[in-house]
Parts: structure tokens; sequence; C-alpha cells
């Protein structure tokens, strides 16, 4: 699968993604990198359930998928690969697994510990760090929740981020 989009989404394979995301992209094959769904059969049977027909869904640890990314890359069909949370992003990126590729914010919802820097992005202060991390490595880091909404690159995004925190 050549990849088309890396996103950070805490639903992972959800309506958003397969439907806009990958129906804009042409997806067929998606990729969830989390070390425990890796393990957990029955929520990755969950999750197939949001595929289109005839789409196919692979898990993998971190660690694999530093090691999996050339061979899901090499592939003709594109592909989206989704992980969790911007600590799991930085971890990937630390094993250069996203290769300087492009990173997507998406939703990232309300929660203990959390604040508000974009109506689809709330943030940790750790959030921020990994953030800023990433910000730093990677070739390009953005939030955008829809396809067709406005991209908003990491800069402004961690100065956001710093107003809500008071940093």
């Amino acid at each position: 699968m050549s990849i088309a989009l890396i996103r950070v989404d805490e639903r992972l394979v959800h309506g958003q993604v397969v439907v806009g995301w990958g129906g804009l992209l042409g997806a067929a094959h998606y990729a969830v990198v989390d070390d425990e769904l890796v393990h957990s059969r029955w929520e990755q049977e969950l999750y197939e359930l949001a595929l289109p027909a005839g789409a196919e869904l692979r898990f993998a640890s971190v660690q694999a998928a530093a090691a999996l990314v050339a061979e899901w890359d090499g592939e003709d069909v594109p592909a989206i690969v989704l992980v969790r949370d911007l600590a799991t992003a930085r971890a990937a990126a630390e094993r250069d697994a996203w290769g300087g590729r492009p990173v997507n914010l998406g939703g990232q919802h309300a929660a203990p510990g959390r604040r508000s820097v974009l109506p689809y992005l709330h943030l940790s202060e750790t959030d921020l760090d990994d953030l800023a991390w990433l910000a730093e490595h990677e070739a390009d880091v953005y939030a955008q929740d829809v396809p067709g909404g406005t991209r908003i690159k990491a800069d402004q995004i961690l100065k956001k981020g710093a107003a809500a925190w008071n940093r």
C-alpha cells in the first residue's frame, strides 16, 4: 500500500476516516499502529466492521510498524495509517516509522487533563510536548479534521496550546 495519509485520531477507524479521507484518497488498505490493539482480536474485529467492502485492515505494534512502513509504502494500493494519540505517533517516529512523511492530527476529544486547542483537538501538556517533538522531526505536522477543512500547521497549534495551558 502506498501511504496516502498518516493520521492521529483517537477513534481510529470510523466513518470520517473511511468515508471522508478514505474516499478522497482511494484507500483500500488501513493500518492501525497500537500496542494494545495488536493483541486484541475481538477489538480488531469491531474496527473491521467500519470498513467498506473489499478494504483490508492491518494491526501492528509501534515496534513492528517501523519495520513494516517500507513494505506498506511499496504496494500500489493507497493506504491510511492510524494511531490513537500523539504519544504513539511520537514513539513510532522515534523509530523512524514515518520517514519524514506528513502527519495529520484529527480527533482528540475533550477529556480530563486536556484543554481545547481547536474544536476537534483537545491536548494535554504532554501532548503538546509530543507535538513539538514531531513538528521538529517530521516533514509536516498539521491538524485537519475533514478533507475540506482548514489545514492548521503545527506551530499555530503549539501557540494555541501554549495559550490554553498558560505556558
